[in-house]
């Protein structure tokens, strides 16, 4: 079984030594999850199970288990190699778009240059009433100026004195990567909504102990249903399965959820920070600064109209022929040249209006979300009962270090020997205790 990626940061974040709860809580995946992914991770990596007097369990791994994993798993080096060059590749496709804009607009322009050039010395040639073929001789191309150095947009330095110029304090992209930004957007924002879903949900039980009311999770969940109400509580089956919890009625008959699992831990470790409920970040239209959008829409608006200038020159297929060359080439993408122009702006506009979708959709759900939280803020006494009855079942047991009665970190018989040793202490402090009360 493959090491889980989400359970080794989890061990990394958590200093090494976890218990099965600590690694549901920091990575908000479930028991099962959490306990066979540890499970397979000690048993690649060397690590360490101890077991408290209690019965409670915690593993212990090196701090090196990462390059253990590497010298034992080719499959782990072919995945962090593919990574290395995943970020590469798709890096090349991000400015590939602003490339094909660039050699668009040369190769739109510099073909209207010549094919004018041509219409005006054929003109010329007509009304001098002299010979030689139609556009033929040494033909003069003028330099085509665009404005800025294009090419200075290819350029990777990301130096204070480039920012400067070119970009705003809060981008750092250069060009070609505001163009696929403008075109395509910078990826889901909530794209590990889940994860932080459940992460911020373990921590909510972790900081009140392992027992809460479902008031205090709702608030960082969707789709409760309309009816819901303290008689329909479903929306708590997904987080006891997945944390292993069980649900408790108090002699009032509220109902409180009980995590067992959640309340042992490796070691001490302040509460967890979480927010009153969990908020969706918006979709931004794009990153790129508002000049380098204003630029893109410029250049592409530029290549549009073109495109159709170059149509509207195309229509004269003699005179195509008879240049030839970099006009013919021209003329054959043609129609991928005008379908690039319309996507490039076309694109972004249907994407704007769908952004202003989803975000309305999102504002929606964090209010939702939002407003649970009154609920909290404000307890009536029905809640109150149902708190004061959760308190009865919270409670912290830490796997200490001082108190284990198995590791296999050493043999079993040398524990043994050292486990009769803290007997003997025990009964030797109790006796020195009788006497010193019993003289």
């Amino acid at each position: 079984m493959a090491p889980n990626p989400t359970v080794m940061q989890a061990v990394e974040s958590l200093d090494y030594r976890v218990t099965v709860g600590d690694v549901a809580a920091q990575a908000g995946l479930d028991l099962n999850q959490a306990r066979q992914g540890l499970l397979a991770l000690a048993s690649d990596t060397q690590a360490h199970l101890q077991v408290s007097e209690s019965g409670e369990i915690a593993y212990e791994f090196p701090r090196n288990f990462r390059a253990v994993l590497r010298n034992k798993f080719w499959r782990l080096r072919l995945r962090e190699t593919w990574e290395r060059v995943w970020h590469v590749l798709f890096y090349l496709i991000r400015i590939s778009f602003g490339i094909l804009l660039i050699v668009s607009i040369v190769l739109i322009f510099v073909t209207i240059a010549i094919l004018v050039i041509a219409l005006n010395s054929s003109r010329d040639g007509d009304d001098r009433g002299g010979g030689g073929p139609r556009g033929g001789g040494f033909i003069f191309l003028p330099r085509i100026w665009f404005g800025p150095d294009l090419f200075w947009f290819f350029d990777f330095d990301s130096t204070p004195r480039r920012r400067r110029r070119h970009l705003t304090d809060d981008s750092e992209m250069n060009f070609f990567e505001a163009v696929f930004s403008f075109l395509f957007g910078d990826g889901d924002p909530n794209a590990e909504l889940e994860d932080r879903r459940w992460a911020a949900i373990a921590s909510v039980i972790r900081n009140h102990n392992g027992a809460v009311a479902a008031e205090q999770i709702a608030p960082f969940l969707d789709d409760l249903g309309s009816g819901w109400s303290r008689e329909n509580e479903d929306f708590m089956l997904p987080v006891l399965s997945r944390f292993d919890g069980r649900p408790e009625v108090s002699p009032q008959g509220g109902l409180i959820y009980h995590f067992p699992d959640l309340q042992v831990m490796a070691s001490e470790r302040p509460r967890g920070r979480v927010s009153s409920y969990l908020q969706e970040q918006s979709y931004r239209f794009s990153q790129a600064s508002s000049g380098q959008i204003m630029l893109s829409i410029g250049l592409g608006s530029i290549n549009f109209i073109g495109a159709l200038v170059l149509g509207n020159l195309l229509q004269d297929q003699a005179l195509v022929a008879e240049l030839g060359g970099l006009v013919a080439f021209v003329n054959s993408i043609y129609w991928l040249l005008l379908g690039y122009g319309t996507a490039f702006l076309g694109v972004p506009l249907v994407r704007y209006f769908w952004v202003q979708w989803r975000n309305g959709k999102i504002e929606h759900r964090n209010n939702q979300r939002q407003q649970r939280v009154q609920a909290l803020t404000q307890p009536d006494s029905e809640l109150q009962e149902k708190l004061a009855f959760a308190q009865q079942f919270a409670e912290k047991t830490i796997v200490g270090k001082d108190d284990l009665a198995y590791t296999t970190e050493k043999d079993l018989t040398e524990q043994e020997f050292e486990q009769s040793d803290k007997i003997d202490a025990e009964w030797q402090r109790r006796l020195q205790e009788y006497k010193s009360n019993n003289p």
